[in-house]
């Protein structure tokens, strides 16, 4: 996949939310950490290192990847996996609400009857009758 610049012909741009998940998905999949240019590298396209730099520092500030001094640069790793990132957003969506009773009860109202059941269990500690 190629990332251009918006002023090339025909080129679309990708907004910094989507560069942000792409970044992300490349140090999750990696397994280490890993500098700005190994991240850019397997980006791939034209994308400036400054801007694969600016991504992962918003990561880093957002508390989603932690940064270890690398030489002269840093290297950034997740520091949650997928359910964990998923988990931490939804929490951040919560925080943001003044009542948070009610967004949580319509959460409920529209979860899948097997969700739903699935958060009975770990509510009251059940373990799954399904499982082993």
């Amino acid at each position: 996949m190629s990332y251009v610049d918006e002023r090339s012909a025909g080129a679309t741009r990708r907004g910094a939310g989507e560069l942000e998940s792409a970044a992300l998905a490349v140090l999750q999949s990696a397994g280490s950490a890993m500098t700005p240019a190994q991240v850019r590298d397997l980006l791939g396209g034209d994308l400036a290192y400054t801007t694969v730099v600016t991504i992962l520092s918003r990561l880093h500030a957002k508390g989603v990847l932690t940064r270890l001094r690398s030489g002269r640069a840093y290297s950034y790793a997740p520091v949650a996996d997928e359910p964990g990132l998923a988990a931490r957003r939804m929490r951040g969506v919560l925080d943001a609400e003044a009542d948070r009773e009610v967004v949580l009860a319509r959460f409920v109202s529209v979860l899948t009857p097997a969700d739903e059941e699935v958060l009975r269990r770990m509510l009251t500690g059940q373990e799954n009758p399904d499982a082993g």
